[in-house]
């Protein structure tokens, strides 16, 4: 008689396992798309400079290795400079030599990611009327979201990768 049992109960054991849905191809899907948060809240342009850059590099592999992505710079304190022409005069986010001198490069490249690879570019309104900046002075397609380091939070709740380049 054990031995009858034994494979009824081998049977039993493996029945529900072979009756489990895999979890392995939603999670998959859901992962399918490579999600980065850049964050930008300094004044150096040769470091803004460094960060267009990587940018650029990241979502050309991707576009090369054919892999979706969703990549977004949130800016946050001196990082508005890089979003206006405006100078800021009289505010902690004046407009120096060093950044009137590369502003027009660095605005191309900044709007070519937007535009051309669809990075998109994130302003936090707090530090956007704390310098009384109205919104028709940010470059197109900028977003504005009501704070920048809760968006950053959010994002990364949301599973986006976090870089800032130091």
């Amino acid at each position: 008689m054990p031995a009858r049992i034994l494979p009824v109960l081998i049977l039993l054991l493996a029945l529900p396992l072979l009756t489990l849905q895999p979890l392995q191809p939603a999670a998959a899907e859901e992962s399918d798309v490579v999600k980065v948060v850049y964050h930008a809240d300094f004044a150096d342009p040769r470091r803004f400079s460094a960060m267009l850059t990587s940018i650029n590099n990241m979502v050309t592999y991707y576009q090369n290795e054919l892999v979706d992505y969703d990549v977004r710079i949130v800016f946050v304190s001196h990082g508005i400079r890089f979003l206006t022409d405006d100078t800021l005069a009289g505010t902690p986010f004046a407009a120096d030599a060093a950044l009137e001198e590369r502003r027009a490069n660095l605005k191309g490249r900044l709007l070519a990611l937007n535009s051309v690879q669809h990075v998109r570019l994130e302003l936090c309104d707090i530090t956007r009327n704390s310098v009384e900046l109205p919104k028709d002075h940010l470059y197109s397609n900028v977003e504005v979201v009501p704070s920048g380091v809760v968006r950053i939070a959010e994002l990364e709740h949301e599973g986006f990768a976090y870089i800032k380049i130091e």
